[in-house]
């Protein structure tokens, strides 16, 4: 019997993974850099190799090399910076495969799709407490995009009938204004921070996902096949829709949007979220902080913007505003720019983000780039829905105040602010979501 011979792919896949371990294990004992960062599918297939390449490249590591190591989903990168190799792997296999690879000391950095749940937490916290600035570590924001076909004549849905159709409440496109024709789900698997996103802020803990659902490792093989089937609906991230076509969503009484540069980068799309890289703060490695470092400055975030995701970079947008916008905000703002940045806070009414935090920054920045002055700006709060207009007033003021006052630490003096009260929510009044997103602070910069 003639025994089958390997296939080419299999030769080429085999012969790269020798290559790899001829580079790592020929230098010098001690004398290579190595990092690791596993995690999310979402940030590690292109977002996290292009920061790692950049980086390489700004500490004189050219050229980049870029292999693969025999393994599905994991990449490694090597530089020199003179003698010394400097070797990063890319583990993307899931958010939860890299919280258990920090834990486990397998890995540097963890990325995530989803922030960090309180008994992971707990876990670390023996080592490092994962919810410090030192820690964690906003790299991105993305959107979920909810994903049909084409052809599909459906343009917008609310999150409670995106939730209705995941479980299998609604099963016909015509229910929701579409064809007579079946619906077809496409989820992501159970590891991916991309489900997690999609679990809590769609379905939560009344909906469970019907059983009929095709799962996936990959976002962009979820779009394809999506792209590929009429009576298919499915979500990925933003950096995936390819050929799909991607609806507008809305929460609660706040207006139906696309997500676009503004509203991802302001997190008012409802599904909006943020990217994470998780590390042990103070205990890391150094070259684990620089490459972090890099990651939320200018050039990094410029990558992240280059690789389909949205950079945190400000940017000032004319925004158009929805028909419902009362005329008084019409008014505060015409002659205004809405900058690409929300303020929001971590707890109580006043306490800024982590996220925030950096986002100081990057204001302060924008100014001294685009030789602005601190009276161009404009702080506009805004409140969840309260008990009496008077005290959501008094919430959106301090809220505008409090990022005033962190702007002076800055040199970003006497900025003017305002409050808009519980008025133009971008989420369902209350409840832990709606609240996060309706309570924010807006920077507005005059238009030249």
């Amino acid at each position: 019997m003639m025994k089958k011979r390997p296939s080419p792919r299999f030769l080429q896949s085999t012969l790269t993974g020798m290559l790899c371990l001829f580079l790592i294990f020929s230098a010098p004992a001690g004398h290579a850099e190595k990092m690791e960062i596993h995690g999310s599918n979402t940030i590690g297939a292109r977002l996290a190799p292009m920061l790692v390449e950049g980086f390489l490249r700004s500490r004189g590591n050219d050229p980049v090399q870029t292999l693969g190591n025999g393994k599905l989903n994991e990449k490694l990168l090597i530089g020199n910076q003179g003698d010394i190799p400097l070797q990063i792997l890319v583990a993307a296999h899931g958010s939860s495969t890299g919280f258990r690879a920090l834990e486990a000391k397998s890995a540097d950095i963890w990325a995530s799709s989803r922030s960090v749940k309180p008994a992971e937490v707990q876990q670390m916290a023996g080592r490092a407490n994962l919810r410090d600035p030192e820690s964690e570590h906003v790299i991105a924001i993305d959107g979920l995009a909810v994903l049909v076909h084409p052809s599909n004549r459906v343009n917008q849905l609310s999150i409670d009938t995106l939730a209705r159709i995941f479980s299998g409440e609604i099963r016909n496109w015509s229910d929701v204004g579409g064809a007579n024709q079946p619906i077809n789900l496409y989820a992501r698997d159970d590891r991916s921070g991309t489900w997690d996103t999609f679990k809590s802020l769609v379905l939560g803990k009344r909906y469970p996902l019907h059983e009929s659902s095709r799962r996936y490792e990959s976002n962009n093989r979820l779009s394809d096949d999506v792209s590929a089937d009429p009576g298919g609906i499915g979500f990925s991230g933003l950096a995936s829709v390819r050929n799909s076509k991607v609806l507008a969503i809305s929460d609660g009484v706040a207006p139906a949007l696309k997500p676009s540069r503004l509203t991802v980068a302001s997190e008012d799309y409802p599904l909006s979220r943020r990217l994470f890289m998780y590390t042990l703060g103070d205990a890391a490695t150094a070259i684990t902080k620089d490459f972090v470092e890099f990651v939320l400055g200018k050039e990094g975030q410029s990558i992240v913007a280059e690789s389909g995701f949205v950079s945190q970079n400000p940017m000032a947008v004319k925004p158009d505003l929805a028909d419902s916008t009362p005329p008084t905000f019409k008014l505060l703002t015409q002659n205004y720019k809405r900058l690409t940045v929300n303020f929001r806070f971590s707890e109580g009414r006043t306490k800024l983000d982590n996220k925030a935090r950096r986002d100081l920054r990057r204001v302060a920045g924008y100014l001294n780039r685009e030789s602005r002055k601190a009276d161009d700006l404009m702080l506009i709060g805004f409140a969840d829905q309260q008990t009496n207009e008077l005290r959501a007033q008094m919430i959106s003021e301090l809220r505008a105040l409090s990022v005033r006052k962190a702007l002076s630490d800055f040199d970003v003096h006497d900025v003017r602010y305002t409050g808009y009260g519980q008025y133009m929510p971008v989420g369902m009044a209350g409840g832990k979501r709606g609240q996060r997103r309706n309570g924010r602070v807006e920077v507005w910069v005059r238009d030249r």
